[in-house]
């Protein structure tokens, strides 16, 4: 294999596309299960290509790593919910405390790497800076993959590539990216100090916050901002609906680029005295899955094959919480299960394989799916990021600023409404679409 060291097997039981979270939890699993596992992964060691906020939620890994909470890289548990919606110079925010932390703060290259770590010592073997060019098919059953010339066979192959499903498209599993079903995320990480964000955050030794942002801090595209804090950093960003965002260059009504629309955000008067004279440390972007269960293929398994992660479409963006790594972790593991129970009963037959898929939809993340379905068509609607913050602090503006008469919050209602020319039953409608699906 290109790129893998002398002495690597060409023979494999599983062979693991991607050391992320669900590559990496599964090959965990199975190595301990005394399975030969190689993961191959395309970038310079794991993680390398991730980009994340990030928040993680811990109940699920758990499951996977029982020592996560003393040995993985937490920064911080978030003890503070906060979502602010924006608008010019004013901000409306909801602050919420936490009564016991059920997610923490971390980059996603530290646990990436530490999860790959965890299938390393289980036994795996980890081969990186190899790009795999190809899932090798040989009478309709999944057999290996192929990078350059070299092919690594394996009884089973778990996809776990991401977002960009190239190899899933060869395959005919998937279509081309629709751009309506993902978006782009980007960021700076801003170097504060631990004592810094504890003071300017009102937070405590060990308590971190997250916070999200809707309004004309995208110019109008559907996305919103984010800032969390890691233990002596801030990652602050933006995440924008790809599908929206052409639509609205093409109109000629986004003049601006997508890092200049983070460095705006970053010299926000409200946002900026929180890093002041800090240092952006570093610039990255992705791209991820706006599209719910649009994204999700035909089907997350064939002879041979499971498909896991960000490349089965799990992850869940409610427009108030965004839920991936831990989605990703949990279907490592029910491949892991699923591919135990194959090898004990007949081998990697689409009739065992087929299990994989009635684990997900049994659990929790495609119930979560489900519930929410169509929320990202709701939360698409360019009106929450324009109108409703517009609104909303238009009406907080006549409630707080008033030099002499003070407004009812009738008259401030009715007034904003007007001013905004905006049906108050058109947005009780919307609302109601939103709510619904949430």
């Amino acid at each position: 294999m290109v790129g893998a060291p002398p002495g690597v097997p060409t023979k494999f039981d599983v062979v693991v596309i991607g050391a992320g979270p669900a590559g990496s939890s599964a090959a965990y699993l199975l190595a301990k299960e005394g399975f030969k596992v190689l993961m191959v992964e395309r970038g310079r060691g794991p993680g390398t290509k991730e980009v994340y906020g990030g928040k993680i939620y811990a109940a699920p890994l758990r499951e996977v790593w029982p020592e996560l909470d003393k040995e993985a890289p937490i920064h911080r548990w978030v003890t503070r919910e906060k979502m602010s919606l924006v608008y010019g110079d004013r901000i409306t925010t909801i602050d919420y405390k936490l009564a016991r932390g059920v997610a923490f703060t971390t980059y996603l290259t530290e646990m990436a790497k530490w999860m790959a770590g965890k299938a390393v010592e289980a036994g795996a073997i980890l081969v990186d800076e190899v790009v795999v060019e190809e899932i090798v098919e040989e009478n309709g059953k999944v057999v290996g993959i192929r990078s350059g010339p070299d092919k690594i066979y394996a009884d089973y192959v778990i996809d776990a590539e991401g977002v960009n499903r190239i190899l899933l498209e060869k395959l005919g599993l998937v279509e081309k990216i629709d751009p309506e079903t993902v978006a782009l995320g980007v960021k700076e990480v801003i170097k504060v100090g631990e004592k810094n964000i504890n003071e300017r955050f009102g937070l405590e030794k060990g308590e971190g916050l997250a916070w999200l942002l809707a309004g004309d801090i995208t110019r109008g595209i559907p996305g919103g901002g984010f800032i969390y804090t890691m233990k002596d950093t801030v990652s602050v960003g933006l995440v924008l609906h790809i599908g929206k965002a052409l639509e609205t260059a093409q109109k000629g009504a986004l003049q601006e680029s997508v890092p200049l629309l983070v460095e705006k955000l970053r010299l926000h008067p409200f946002f900026k005295r929180f890093w002041k004279d800090a240092d952006v440390m570093e610039y990255g972007a992705h791209m991820t899955i706006e599209g719910g269960l649009r994204f999700m293929p035909k089907k997350l398994y064939m002879p041979g094959l499971l498909v896991v992660g960000d490349a089965a479409g799990l992850l869940l963006n409610t427009g108030y919480t965004i839920r991936g790594v831990d989605y990703a972790v949990y279907s490592g593991k029910l491949a892991a299960e699923t591919i135990v129970e194959a090898h004990n009963n007949g081998g990697p037959t689409e009739e065992n394989l087929a299990k994989y898929e009635e684990k997900v939809k049994n659990s929790f993340i495609y119930k979560e799916l489900v519930k929410h379905r169509g929320i990202e068509k709701v939360m698409s609607d360019p009106l929450f990021f324009t109108k409703l913050p517009s609104l909303v602090n238009r009406l907080m503006a006549k409630l707080y600023e008033a030099d002499y008469e003070e407004p009812t919050v009738l008259e401030a209602l009715i007034s904003s409404f007007q001013e905004e020319d905006l049906s108050l039953t058109k947005l009780l409608f919307k609302l109601l679409s939103v709510v619904s699906k949430l």
